[in-house]
């Protein structure tokens, strides 16, 4: 892990929260100058701390209606072409996360659908026909009760 000054800590925490915060704004949280703030964050983007930055849009005001996880397991004969198979995972634009995981299942996918239907068709007529899936088992989400948050920086190094 990288080792963070306060000062780090507070730029990422201002972009965690406001990823269009000026150099101005960022320089009045830190107590450091618009430049000094402005090399920082570039240091903090090329060491890969900082990965990008993005609008969060709801999705079901674009008519996402559906959000599920899926759990998938692969089949052990065909896993020398797992990466194939994950190669093909990030192709697939409903599919917003992937992780690999422990236990009974071997990737925690995170999955967006207009409705049942559609998730149904795209788990059964396209992510199942993936050459390596053995299985998926799916859980519909039915209430959001938090959102992906800023990573808790106090606790970090």
């Amino acid at each position: 892990m990288q080792n963070l000054d306060r000062y780090d800590r507070i730029i990422l925490k201002t972009l965690q929260e406001n990823g269009r915060a000026s150099n101005v704004e960022l320089s009045d949280k830190a107590s450091l100058s618009a430049p000094q703030c402005y090399r920082r964050v570039q240091r903090l983007e090329k060491e890969g701390i900082i990965r990008g930055y993005a609008a969060h849009v709801d999705p079901a005001t674009i008519g996402f209606g559906v959000l599920a996880f899926v759990s998938l397991s692969i089949d052990r004969e065909q896993f020398k072409h797992v990466r194939a198979l994950e190669k093909a995972i990030r192709q697939f634009p409903e599919i917003l996360e992937c992780y690999t995981i422990s236990g009974d299942f071997d990737y925690l996918l995170k999955v967006v659908a207009t409705d049942l239907k559609s998730l149904s068709s795209f788990l059964t007529d396209r992510l199942m026909q993936v050459p390596g899936v053995s299985g998926v088992r799916s859980t519909v989400c039915l209430e959001e009760i938090k959102q992906a948050s800023p990573l808790p920086l106090e606790q970090g190094r």
